[in-house]
This record gives structure tokens, sequence and C-alpha cells, in this order.
């Protein structure tokens, strides 16, 4: 899974995270692409635009006009970036002690993307050590 990630584009990360988010809270998992335009604040075409090229790398399940779910492996990596930005803020506020949320938020949107599996681990086992030292 390393080189899948490696090589996936943080663009295209964040629409499947996204995706993933979005389908939470939809019956089956079908998300439409004002949904995913409206959580990612961008528009309508641009949507379309990404979803063709996830598409042609087996992310989602899709046809155009018609609603997004994720295949197996588009899901994956969206739960793999999902943990990677929930350690970074972990760390960052537990270990840290970091409150300002909004560029907390940003810092770990845009960090998630250059940690390896390795670094993300390492860092959910020291805030663990930490938060549980100060138990």
């Amino acid at each position: 899974m390393l080189s899948t990630m490696s090589q996936i584009k943080d663009t295209h990360e964040d629409y499947l995270k996204a995706i993933y988010m979005v389908s939470k809270k939809n019956r089956g998992g079908w998300v439409s692409n004002s949904e995913i335009s409206n959580f990612l604040k961008v528009k309508p075409a641009s949507v379309s635009s990404m979803l063709y090229k996830l598409k042609e790398n087996n992310y989602i399940h899709w046809y155009p006009r018609k609603s997004v779910r994720l295949t197996a492996k588009g899901k994956k990596i969206a739960l793999i970036t999902i943990n990677k930005y929930n350690q970074l803020k972990l760390f960052f506020e537990d270990v840290l002690g970091v409150d300002n949320t909004y560029k907390l938020d940003e810092l770990c949107c845009k960090i998630e993307h250059t940690i390896t599996p390795e670094i993300s681990d390492a860092l959910e086992n020291l805030s663990l050590k930490v938060i549980q030292e100060n138990i």
C-alpha cells in the first residue's frame, strides 16, 4: 500500500476523503457531485473533472450525471488519509498543546499527504504514551 499512497496525488486523496466523509451519512454510500462540491468548496465542473480521473484509477464507481461510491481501493486510501489526519491532530493537540483549530485543521490536511505510514504509527504511539503518562 505504501507504493500506492506515494504515487497518488494530494488532490485525489482529498477527493477520496471527502467522498468517504459524505458517504457516511448517505444510504448505500452513494454521493452526488453537488455534495462533493459543497464539502470541498469547489465548483461542480471541477468535481466532474476529478471524478473522471478517480474512475480511471479504479478509486470510484461512477458514470457521468450519476452518484459516486468508493471502490474498496478508494475506501482504503480514504481511510489511510483520514487516519493520518487524526494522528497528526491528536499529536498537535494532546502532545504539543496546539489549540488553534482552524490553522490546525489546515496544517493537518497539508501534512497528511506527505507522512509515511511509519511516521503516522510513530506519532500515534508517542501520542498515546504521552496521554497515558498524563492520566
